[in-house]
């Protein structure tokens, strides 16, 4: 099993930055693909970011996000983070960290995550 702890969250003003992290514990693949996911009340979960970890490193990231949303690893860690910046009131959510082992083929669709954290909230005023 794997247990994922995510941490970070909190309230900012639009155009502050937030820096969440994942830690993982438990079973450690060789190769896994990492990612945040987030929900905003009566909306559906979608993917932001994903890292795959393995013989190469490998990050992807939705459009709307891309140029302010950074995802990293530290492998000696089993953590994984989401450095989040330009911060815009649509991106107020839980934020959930997800994993699956093996490359991040559609992965910006949950379905295939077997694992999760148990959410952190954000939230961007204007």
């Amino acid at each position: 099993q794997v247990q994922l702890v995510e941490s970070g969250g909190g309230s900012v003003q639009a155009g502050g930055s937030l820096r969440l992290s994942c830690a993982a514990s438990g079973y450690t693949y060789t190769r896994k693909c990492m990612a945040w996911f987030r929900q905003a009340p009566a909306k559906e979960r979608e993917g932001v970011a994903a890292i795959y970890v393995g013989t190469y490193i490998g990050t992807y990231y939705t459009d709307s996000v891309k140029g302010r949303f950074t995802i990293s690893q530290d492998n000696a860690k089993n953590t994984v983070y989401l450095q989040m910046n330009s911060l815009k009131p649509e991106d107020t959510a839980m934020y959930y960290c997800a994993a699956k082992p093996g490359p991040c083929g559609s992965w910006s669709r949950p379905t295939g995550f077997g694992y999760w954290g148990q959410g952190t909230q954000v939230t961007v005023s204007s």
